[in-house]
């Protein structure tokens, strides 16, 4: 199990490809871990475990499977965005009794890309706050310090992450909800452009601040989820179509090339806005 959950979402993957594991074995193996570390670190108070289970069972591969394609594996999913039949709160006490009845587009598109959604991850109130606590689930601890804060909003997604819970998580960002909480844990968090990742329905459909993304260990398990996330998507006014060249591909190139550097260089242009133009 501790082999398992120590691999890299792309080294799962591939041996889910090649079926030297199964998605049923990652699972137990997720199952198996959470229940190991969510008394110190409440990251994912909502399971899922029999619904992933039944899917991951009823799975059947394309011929041709699209970049992205994650095979069974295991993720988690922001209490922010509802899947079908799952407990559903966004973090109030509001909606703690509520079960989605249908899941969000972009559940929608990582379940059709091979994902198997095994739990909800814990947010602040409707998402709002840098820190992760509310009154229906309680306080998400940073993994590496239990007496400090993991931030916020997408708290229990990189907990989770950075435990080990998942391979793959999914986080919302609208002024470093998603980017903040990876920072705090250590692992990688990518705000992307708006309509990159599909999200709906929505009551601003049109709305470009707030936007979703992925969540993962290192940059090129980050690249795999972006591409299992991404597509267009007809009842999405924004969304994106999918790039000619996938992100995984793309990090692979330019890891051959030597065009990604090992550390923080100078020369890089950093925007930032005092009040996001509102």
């Amino acid at each position: 199990m501790d082999a398992l959950i120590r691999m890299t979402a792309r080294e799962a993957v591939a041996a889910l490809k090649s079926r030297r594991v199964s998605p049923a074995e990652l699972i137990d193996a997720a199952a198996a871990r959470i229940a190991a570390v969510e008394p110190l670190v409440n990251a994912l108070p909502t399971l899922c475990l029999d619904r992933a289970r039944s899917r991951a069972a009823a799975l059947v591969h394309p011929e041709t499977p699209p970049p992205g394609y994650l095979y069974g594996l295991p993720v988690a999913v922001k209490d922010l965005v509802p899947v079908e039949g799952v407990r559903f709160t966004s973090g109030s006490l509001a909606y703690a009794d509520h079960v989605a009845p249908a899941s969000d587009y972009t559940v929608q598109r990582l379940e059709a890309r091979g994902a198997s959604v095994i739990a909800k991850s814990n947010t602040p109130e409707f998402g709002a706050g840098a820190q992760t606590f509310n009154e229906v689930f309680g306080t998400t601890k940073n993994p590496w310090n239990t007496a400090m804060t993991p931030a916020g909003s997408s708290g229990g997604s990189a907990v989770a992450v950075a435990t080990g819970e998942v391979w793959l998580a999914d986080g919302s960002d609208l002024g470093g909800s998603l980017r903040i909480p990876a920072g705090f844990c250590g692992i990688v968090g990518l705000r992307p452009s708006p309509g990159r990742v599909v999200w709906g329905p929505r009551a601003l459909p049109f709305d470009t601040l707030s936007v979703l993304g992925p969540m993962a260990r290192n940059v090129a398990d980050c690249a795999l989820m972006l591409d299992a996330q991404c597509g267009w998507e007809p009842r999405d006014p924004l969304s994106l179509p999918v790039p000619e060249r996938g992100f995984l591909d793309s990090v692979d190139h330019a890891l051959a090339a030597g065009r990604l550097p090992t550390r923080f260089a100078g020369g890089c242009r950093i925007g930032w806005t005092p009040d996001l133009g509102l």
